[in-house]
C-alpha cells in the first residue's frame, strides 16, 4: 500500500475531481467536511500532507483554521481557494504562516498533483532527519542510540517478575518513564501505578502518606486514611528519589519488602498487600550506606534488578529524535510560523552537554517554539552557542596538521635536525618537540 496518504479538508461534493485525479496517482485520500472530522482523522491515523480547500473565508472562519493548523504543524499543508477568499487579508496571513504552497480554483489538477508531490518529498525528509525512524521500545520513551535499546530490552526481562527494581540515573533522565514501562510489560498492567517522589514530602508526613493512618492517630488526623501502598495493592508502587526516605522510614519500607505487610499509623492491624516496588534515585547508593545515610540491607532488598538510565550526553545520537518528537508534541502552544530546526539548532542540540538531560531538553525545546522569530529555529532561540559543522571541523583539522608538520619540518631542515636549537626557534621544550615529531613522523637524522 502507499505511504502517500493525504487528509483532505473540504465540503462533501467539492473535492471528487481532485480526489480521483490523486487516486489514480497512488494517493490514499481521506476526506474530512469539518475540522472537527478532520480532528479526529488525524487523532486515528497518520498523515503527511494536507489539502486545504476553502471558499468563502471571513476573518471568523480563518481564525478557527488558523487554530486548528496550528495545533497540526506537523504536516505539509497546501491550499485551494477561492479568489475572493485570497483578497482576504486574514486568509493571505493563512496561507503565509501555515502553508506549503496554494492555488486558485478552478484547479489546474496536473499543477496541484505535482505541488502535493514535492509536500510529500518535504515531508519525508523531515521525517528521515529523526522525526519519525528510528524509534525503539516502549511507547512513550524514543531512542535510537545503543544504550536505549539495551535499557528497553532489560526492562523487559525485569517486567517478567515481581522482584524489586532500582532505577538509577541523572536528574531528568527519564527514570519515571522506564518505571513506567517495566509497570506496563508486567502482569500488573492493568493495576494501579502509583508513583511518589520521597524528598518532596514533608519528613513528618511521608509516615502517613506511604503507610496511611487511623482516625485520630495524630492531631489533625480527622478520618483513617489509606496510604500509597494500600492504593497500589495489586499494581506497582514507584518510589522516587528513594535516597531522601529517613533512616527511620527505610525500617518499615524493608518490613514491607521481607514480609509484604504494613501497618496504619496508630494502628496494630497487620494489612498484607500485593505490590511491586519501583524505586529510583540520582544519588549513589552505595556511597550513602558507606556513610550511614542509607541502611546496607534495604539497599540489597531493592537492589535486586538494577538498572541504569544514562544521561543525555552520553547518547548524543538521540538528541535529534527527541527535539523532533517535543516540537511535534507541543506544536499548539508554537508561534506559527516556526516549522522546525535550522541545521545549525540540530548540530548545537547534539554538541550540548545537556547537564539537566530530557527534562532540559524540553524547556530549551518549548521556549524556543515560542521565541523563535523566523521560520526555523536557531541555536540562539535555544540558548545554546552555535556548533561547528563536523565536515568543516575535520577539514580545519586536517590543514592544522599539514601546517604544524610543515613547520617543524622546516625548523628541523634549517638547523640540521638539531632538536635542542629547533625547539629554541619553535618556542617549545625538548619534550613537547620530541613528542610532535614522534606523532607527525619525523626523525632527528633520516
Amino acid at each position: 500500500m502507499s505511504d502517500k496518504k493525504i487528509l483532505c479538508l473540504a465540503r462533501p461534493g467539492t473535492v471528487g475531481e481532485i480526489c480521483g485525479h490523486l487516486r489514480a496517482g497512488g494517493w490514499q485520500v481521506h476526506v474530512a467536511a469539518t475540522l472537527h472530522a478532520a480532528t479526529r482523522l488525524l487523532e486515528q491515523q497518520r498523515f503527511t500532507v494536507g489539502l486545504l480547500m476553502q471558499t468563502g473565508l471571513n476573518e471568523t472562519s480563518c481564525a478557527e483554521l488558523d487554530a486548528f493548523l496550528a495545533s497540526n504543524g506537523n504536516l505539509e499543508w497546501v491550499g485551494a481557494f477561492d479568489a475572493a477568499s485570497v483578497a482576504c487579508p486574514a486568509c493571505r496571513d493563512l496561507i503565509l504562516t501555515h502553508l506549503f504552497d496554494h492555488h486558485t480554483l478552478p484547479l489546474d489538477l496536473p499543477r496541484v498533483a505535482s505541488c502535493l508531490g514535492h509536500a510529500h518529498g518535504r515531508a519525508a525528509l523531515r521525517e528521515s532527519d529523526g522525526a519519525v525512524d528510528g524509534m525503539h521500545g516502549d511507547a512513550s520513551i524514543l531512542g535510537q542510540s545503543t544504550a536505549i535499546v539495551e535499557l528497553l530490552r532489560q526492562a523487559r526481562r525485569t517486567a517478567s517478575t515481581d522482584a524489586p527494581v532500582l532505577i538509577c540515573g541523572e536528574s531528568g533522565s527519564g527514570k519515571e518513564l522506564i518505571a513506567q514501562a517495566v509497570h506496563r510489560h508486567s502482569r500488573r498492567a492493568r493495576g494501579p501505578f502509583v508513583a511518589v517522589n520521597c524528598g518532596a514530602i514533608q519528613p513528618s508526613l511521608i509516615q502517613s502518606e506511604l503507610f496511611g493512618h487511623e482516625k485520630g492517630a495524630f492531631t489533625g488526623a480527622v478520618g483513617e486514611k489509606h496510604g500509597l501502598f494500600e492504593e497500589a495493592n495489586g499494581g506497582t508502587l514507584f518510589l522516587d528519589e528513594i535516597g531522601d526516605l529517613p533512616l527511620d522510614l527505610q525500617v518499615n519500607l524493608l518490613r514491607f519488602l521481607q514480609e509484604g505487610t504494613v501497618s496504619r499509623v496508630g494502628s496494630t492491624r497487620v494489612l498484607q498487600l500485593d505490590v511491586r516496588v519501583v524505586a529510583a534515585t540520582h544519588v549513589d547508593l552505595e556511597k550513602a550506606v558507606a556513610a550511614g545515610r542509607f541502611r546496607e540491607d534495604l539497599f540489597y532488598r531493592l537492589n535486586v534488578l538494577p538498572l541504569h538510565v544514562l544521561p543525555l550526553r552520553e547518547r548524543r545520537e538521540d538528541v535529534k529524535l527527541l527535539a523532533n518528537h517535543f516540537f511535534r508534541k507541543f506544536a499548539a502552544e508554537k508561534t506559527p510560523k516556526v516549522k522546525g530546526f535550522s541545521h545549525q539548532a540540530l548540530l548545537a542540540m547534539e554538541a550540548h552537554d545537556w547537564p539537566g538531560n530530557v527534562r532540559e531538553l524540553i524547556n530549551r525545546v518549548r521556549c524556543s517554539m515560542i521565541m523563535a522569530e523566523g521560520k526555523l529555529i536557531m541555536p540562539a532561540d535555544l540558548g545554546l552557542a552555535p556548533a561547528k559543522d563536523p565536515a568543516l571541523q575535520n577539514v580545519l583539522s586536517e590543514a592544522r596538521q599539514k601546517a604544524e608538520r610543515g613547520a617543524i619540518f622546516s625548523i628541523l631542515e634549517q638547523t640540521g635536525r638539531n632538536v635542542a636549537v629547533s625547539a629554541r626557534q619553535l618556542g617549545v621544550s625538548r619534550m613537547t618537540l620530541y613528542r610532535l615529531m614522534a606523532k607527525h613522523g619525523l626523525h632527528a637524522t633520516q
